[in-house]
């Protein structure tokens, strides 16, 4: 089989470039040190690891009950149910768990485009069920999303009050360009009654509730609010609901940019709870008062036609609602959502899709990847995508989900996992047909059963017909202005018997600018164009390209290219599937990939950060419930780590231990660490270790546990070990 290569072609022109990512990370868990616990103390750094000591005690001080799960201790995403507690909230350190890590990714085009949008409203069970769990859990066939290049805006939605969305859905839906709202709602006798408390004194009182939502956003870094007000309002209320927006409005879009309002179809300027199905003279002043309006979900084609006259230049600010349980009198839902959207999309409004998730909650979970792609595939064509474009560009195409966890080839644990924030960059997927009547044809789909890194690859499944000479499959939508010289990876395996060939390719627009200067590849022998090899390479270079050209285990083999370019647009990611020279016969292909990167040049010429000032503190002890959860001997541990590091340059953070006994006497020796064993991942500056097993000290001895922490830079390499951050804890049984 021959080596890949990198193929370029021209594309159409494409006016504009991407818009700069704005704003930064703020620094999270500044209060660490003024919550340092009782019985500790710091020593000199020994083996680059800080040291704390700890007596075993059984009682520990509570920890705040709203930040962690009651029975795990596990960090949990929470949210406010009352107006007091809205209104008491203020940021602490247990608050950081839950500030997202991405930001917002550029995208094209900009969310402000005049083209008609989609929203997905998420709605499953009531909210809050594995995805609360912040550090992700151990739940077999979770819910998962994964069709983001079709989504522009992503809200939560429960019925609590305040409804922050969990981190995980942040950081997933910003890794791709999609902006995420919580919901602030009121219902039924006592939402009239909050509402009242809060609309019906003077300005103060609802501006400091749009302060505090306000202050939410920007702190957990999602992007707004959705607002329903599902009561009735009295008059004073309601006359003062859209100065209430105009002002949260106002105050969002100052202090989080890109930031929205939106106001759902519930109460009418009378103050009566009606449901319009439309927007109309009942309700047109909370659209004028805010970002957007979401509908409800029992109209048909004369609303939408009403609705051209309502909303004017501001046609795709209107969000036609869709129930995909198709509950109530709907145009159509389920596997016949395509209906609505087709209404939709010929009035050129924007859709809401509430509910999708019923793919997962109505039908059978065994099939939940075959039914979520049949019901997106069934509407890509009402779907505009959106590109993004900022570099790097890496995806290992992990879903946050499976059945083991795999580190670049190597095995790290076996069992089911979650991890919404740990889901990665997704492609488009589908299945197509080529045109003509032969017989070639290809699909794209997610894949649990084998994994470069990650939980997951993809997996392209087609057959080349003999007409045909290859098959370029279309997986990622970008606007990337390129640098002047950028690395590329593709790290795939063929599956069974095959001489089918792999090649990464790539369009680049603004043909008439865009010149593309030498291609080659790095690391490998016998290849027509080798670059010059550097004498010294940097730190962070020689990580990235250690592997390249390299048959890796488990079959999968890496090719990284070197490419020289000025003035070019990066358009489109593609994988082409060629058949080898010479066949005359239909070529069956499985291609597994498990990663791909693009990368500028100089960002891997920067110095790497350092993790720096790890520390442990929260610390819980317990006994084993049983012996079969433990043999005797043995304590559970739990504490918090905490550290300093660029946030802006980490992708994430893996947690790892590793145990060892000393006894008190130095004549005894120390016997040396075992190979560290693997916790988590973090996607903050802190991570909450629960229920590790220890041996518990003896008399005279001090049992002895060292937590690593490992950066993964934004570029996706390893870093080595001698760099990682480190802090061991010491500790003692009671005298």
């Amino acid at each position: 089989m021959e080596d890949a290569a990198v193929l370029t072609r021209a594309a159409a022109r494409r006016r504009g470039l991407a818009a700069k990512e704005s704003g930064a990370l703020e620094k999270t868990g500044r209060r660490l040190n003024q919550r340092r616990p009782r019985r500790r103390i710091k020593e000199d750094a020994e083996e680059e690891a800080t040291v704390f000591r700890e007596v075993v005690n059984f009682n520990p001080d509570p920890l705040p009950v709203r930040y962690y799960d009651k029975e795990t201790t596990k960090p949990i995403s929470f949210y406010l149910s009352s107006l007091e507690e809205l209104l008491a909230w203020t940021p602490l350190m247990e608050d950081s768990f839950n500030v997202a890590l991405q930001p917002l990714e550029c995208r094209q085009p900009p969310l402000s485009s005049h083209r008609p949008r989609t929203l997905l409203c998420h709605d499953m069970m009531g909210g809050y069920l594995e995805d609360r769990f912040i550090q992700g859990s151990a739940v077999q066939n979770p819910y998962s999303f994964y069709h983001w290049q079709y989504i522009d805006i992503f809200v939560y939605f429960s019925h609590h009050m305040v409804t922050i969305p969990p981190v995980g859905w942040t950081n997933a839906a910003h890794r791709h360009g999609v902006c995420v709202l919580g919901t602030f709602i009121t219902e039924w006798t006592d939402g009239a009654k909050l509402c009242e408390a809060f609309l019906a004194g003077d300005s103060r009182s609802y501006q400091t509730v749009a302060d505090q939502l306000v202050q939410i956003a920007q702190f957990f870094h999602f992007d707004g609010w959705l607002i329903n007000i599902e009561n009735s309002l009295s008059a004073v209320a309601v006359q003062n609901m859209p100065v209430f927006l105009r002002y949260l409005t106002a105050q969002l879009h100052q202090r989080v940019p890109g930031g929205l309002v939106l106001w759902y179809d519930s109460v009418t300027q009378s103050g009566q709870l009606k449901w319009q199905d439309e927007l109309n003279e009942h309700n047109r002043v909370f659209f004028e008062s805010c970002d957007g309006f979401f509908t409800n979900y029992n109209w048909k084609e004369e609303h939408l036609e009403r609705m051209l006259g309502q909303a004017g230049e501001r046609l795709v600010d209107v969000y036609v609602g869709v129930d995909v349980f198709a509950r109530g009198n709907v145009v159509g839902g389920r596997f016949d959502t395509d209906k609505s959207l087709e209404l939709i999309r010929k009035h050129g409004f924007s859709a809401a899709l509430f509910a999708p998730g019923w793919v997962y909650e109505c039908l059978e979970k065994s099939s939940f990847f075959q039914n979520q792609d049949k019901f997106w595939n069934l509407l890509e064509r009402y779907l505009p995508t959106h590109s993004i474009c900022s570099l790097p560009f890496v995806t290992s195409f992990c879903l946050g989900m499976g059945t083991r966890r795999v580190c670049y080839g190597q095995e790290q644990a076996v069992g089911p996992w979650y991890h919404p924030s740990a889901q990665e960059t997704q492609p488009l997927f589908g299945e197509h047909k080529l045109p003509g009547d032969n017989r070639g044809w290809v699909k794209v789909h997610c894949c649990l059963a084998d994994s470069w890194h990650g939980g997951s690859s993809l997996l392209l499944e087609g057959v080349i017909p003999p007409e045909v000479g290859n098959i370029a499959v279309r997986l990622f939508s970008l606007q990337v202005p390129l640098p002047h010289k950028v690395f590329l990876s593709l790290v795939y395996k063929l599956e069974g018997p095959t001489d089918v060939m792999v090649a990464l390719e790539l369009t680049t627009g603004d043909a008439s600018s865009c010149h593309i200067g030498s291609i080659s590849s790095l690391n490998e022998t016998g290849s027509r164009h080798r670059p010059r090899p550097l004498r010294v390479p940097p730190t962070k270079l020689a990580r990235w390209a250690g592997r390249c050209g390299q048959q890796l285990s488990g079959g999968w083999i890496q090719r990284c290219y070197e490419v020289n370019m000025r003035g070019c647009l990066l358009r489109d990611l593609f994988v082409n599937l060629s058949r080898p020279p010479g066949s005359q016969e239909a070529e069956s292909f499985i291609c597994r990939l498990g990663e791909i990167q693009v990368v500028d040049a100089n960002s891997l010429l920067a110095p790497l950060p350092q993790v720096q000032g790890v520390t442990v503190t929260q610390v819980r002890w317990q006994q084993p419930s049983s012996e079969v959860e433990a043999p005797s001997g043995h304590l559970r541990l739990s504490c918090t780590l905490h550290w300093s590091y660029l946030l802006l340059q980490a992708r994430c953070f893996r947690i790892y231990c590793s145990e060892r006994r000393r006894g008190r006497s130095a004549s005894r020796g120390l016997p040396g660490p075992e190979k560290p064993m693997f916790l988590g991942l973090a996607f903050v500056n802190q991570y909450r270790v629960v229920d590790l097993m220890v041996e518990a000290a003896g008399p005279s001895q001090e049992g002895h546990v060292e937590f690593l922490v490992e950066p993964v830079p934004r570029e996706g390499f390893q870093v080595p070990q001698a760099e990682w951050g480190r802090a061991a804890l010491l500790y003692s049984a009671p005298p």
